[in-house]
């Protein structure tokens, strides 16, 4: 277990947690959702932003040649952050010992604390040590700053990492529609990550979708992107992971460990295509009952509300996770990133 303490006085800041992934919905923006979103982590875990976030940010325009590539950006954003590699994110509850100041929180959120900028301090000696999150639309967090935080405390969990085998039945997955019949955020943030890295991996040339689930998420969205099948070259994506035969196409949606981040192994010249386990799972191994035939007549009141509208991968994960990829150089990916409107970012359509 790590726990995680203030760097200047050395007070303690979390309850002893586990690390995971970093999830695709962790910095999630869902619209002008009702309140907060759940935390993107479960409690006692916590995860690693291996790349910069947060404050101080850089307007791509003021960036100097190449310095937009060394944070980890390949296309134009409004502004990107240069901030410290390796903030930590935990759900809120499991932070001790720091408290809000008032006075560093930002006028900038709607409803809550956006978190742009640190707003948290260790409530022993004063120091910053993180930015608390809870506006309308984005997950509930914690985010700690490793310039004022350090591990206190890092031994073996009573949660070690599992292998793949021991996945499939200790892990479950998540159903894509939430309580409220609506789609679940974390889906479209997945679908919107796994597309991004489908058009860097096929260079934006048209795929063809065998499974009809993995379709439904995928197909609408990359039909309008770079057309449909049978318009030029085109590949094969297939569901691949553990329990199912190895791939026998040219990209295979595999999932992501959901504890480490590591992807399930493909042999080239197989293409690797990420997905969050927890979507992946239910995909590859959740099936609907089916019907049973009843004699008396259910009346529509009694029957589950219909979603709302069609499926969409998250806009706004597609083209920060496009972004980052090098391959968005290319002319094709280019031009796809350039009709997903990077520069507004309350519309991301497709």
């Amino acid at each position: 277990m790590t726990v995680f303490g203030c760097r200047t006085c050395d007070a303690t800041l979390t309850v002893p947690v586990s690390r995971v992934a970093l999830p695709a919905h962790a910095e999630q923006s869902y619209g002008n959702a009702q309140g907060s979103l759940a935390p993107a982590l479960e409690p006692g875990t916590f995860a690693v932003n291996p790349l910069p976030s947060g404050s101080p940010w850089r307007r791509w325009d003021d960036c100097e040649p190449g310095e937009a590539e060394a944070l980890g950006w390949y296309a134009p954003r409004f502004s990107i952050s240069a901030g410290p590699a390796g903030q930590v994110l935990l759900t809120p509850g499991d932070v001790r010992g720091a408290v809000i100041d008032l006075a560093l929180v930002d006028d900038a959120a709607c409803c809550g604390l956006g978190g742009g900028e640190p707003n948290l301090v260790c409530e022993t000696c004063g120091t910053p040590v993180g930015r608390r999150v809870d506006d309308c639309g984005l997950p509930q967090a914690v985010w700690l700053d490793p310039l004022t935080t350090r591990t206190t405390e890092d031994g073996p969990g009573p949660h070690p990492v599992r292998e793949w085998a021991g996945l499939l039945g200790q892990e479950s997955g998540i159903p894509p529609c939430d309580p409220d019949g609506g789609w679940h955020p974390m889906w479209e943030a997945a679908a919107g990550s796994a597309l991004a890295h489908l058009l860097a991996a096929s260079g934006g040339d048209p795929v063809m979708i065998d499974d009809h689930r993995v379709a439904g998420i995928l197909r609408p969205t990359l039909d309008r992107l770079v057309g449909p099948p049978g318009t030029g070259r085109e590949g094969t994506l297939v569901l691949a992971g553990p329990g199912l035969p190895d791939p026998a196409g040219d990209f295979a949606l595999i999932p992501e460990h959901p504890q480490t981040g590591e992807p399930w192994p493909v042999a080239p010249p197989v293409k690797p295509v990420p997905l969050a386990w927890e979507v992946w799972r239910h995909l590859a191994v959740h099936r609907d009952p089916k019907p049973v035939g009843r004699s008396v007549l259910i009346p529509p009141e009694a029957l589950p509300a219909r979603l709302p509208h069609r499926f969409e991968p998250d806009g706004r994960v597609f083209l920060r996770v496009l972004a980052r990829r090098p391959e968005v150089r290319q002319p094709r990916l280019r031009a796809v990133y350039a009709r997903g409107r990077p520069y507004d970012y309350s519309f991301c359509g497709f």
